[in-house]
């Protein structure tokens, strides 16, 4: 698929026709086959599983993750065994020092509790995000639709990335995991063998910053465990924030 295209939502539209229903390991090498500037975006088990499946895809795997500063030290830990695992380079991406510096002056350590997370979370997550994004043409995403149903139930295969720009302008963004459930990314991690947090085994499912993730109780859904001071339908860093607008329409 040509970034020239003078109608990219025809393609776009087209793609998710074909895409839609198709298996994860399709869906990425569809996108793989697209394009040439994307990457993966890395954090958490979903993510891994897409890793496992891109590496036998490509020669060519290219997977970033962002370094808040503020991860469980078992994140850093986990970052470590997927790069020696799959022998491949993480871009780690950075907030801008002087961002943090001027937030933790003014406001402290913890503000997010007192005014919510989005101030922190734009200069932790989205910027870095924001700045990497700008070198690629096509990203992918662990997001599920059952990972938080006041967010992300209409999270389609591909789409169009309305909350960023790409290298070339428009970015194309692809979800493989969409109609997978949490039990099937978990089946997939244990059949391939594929690392994972060691968070996971003392009961956090939805794993962020520390300060911002707790374990959660059965029965509990996994994005109990995240922001829980704030409304369900808020529980977006930024990261996808098409979701929220979804959501709201």
């Amino acid at each position: 698929m040509s970034r020239d295209n003078d109608n990219p939502m025809t393609d776009i539209e087209q793609l998710q026709r074909e895409l839609d229903g198709q298996s994860p390991r399709a869906i990425l090498k569809a996108a793989l086959a697209h394009y040439d500037e994307i990457a993966i975006s890395f954090s958490g088990a979903e993510d891994v599983a897409l890793i496992e499946m891109a590496h036998k895809l490509t020669d060519r795997l290219r997977v970033f993750s962002l370094d808040t500063g503020r991860l469980h030290p078992e994140t850093y830990e986990f970052f470590e065994r997927v790069r020696k695992h799959y022998g491949i380079d993480i871009e780690f991406q950075f907030p801008d020092a002087q961002a943090v510096q001027a937030l933790v002056t003014e406001k402290g350590m913890f503000s997010f509790y007192e005014d919510g997370h989005g101030e922190c979370c734009g200069i932790r997550k989205v910027e870095p995000l924001r700045r990497k994004l700008n070198t690629l043409d096509a990203w992918v995403t662990g997001q599920r639709k059952d990972q938080s149903p006041g967010t992300r139930n209409e999270v389609p295969v591909v789409q169009l990335d309305d909350a960023f720009e790409g290298r070339k302008g428009e970015l194309v963004k692809f979800n493989p995991l969409a109609n997978w459930t949490s039990k099937e990314v978990w089946d997939y991690i244990r059949i391939s063998e594929a690392p994972y947090n060691k968070l996971h085994e003392r009961g956090f499912v939805s794993i962020g910053c520390e300060p911002c993730t707790r374990p959660v109780l059965p029965g509990q859904h996994e994005r109990e465990g995240r922001w829980w001071w704030e409304e369900a339908t808020q529980k977006e860093c930024g990261l996808h924030a098409g979701n929220l607008i979804a959501s709201d329409a």
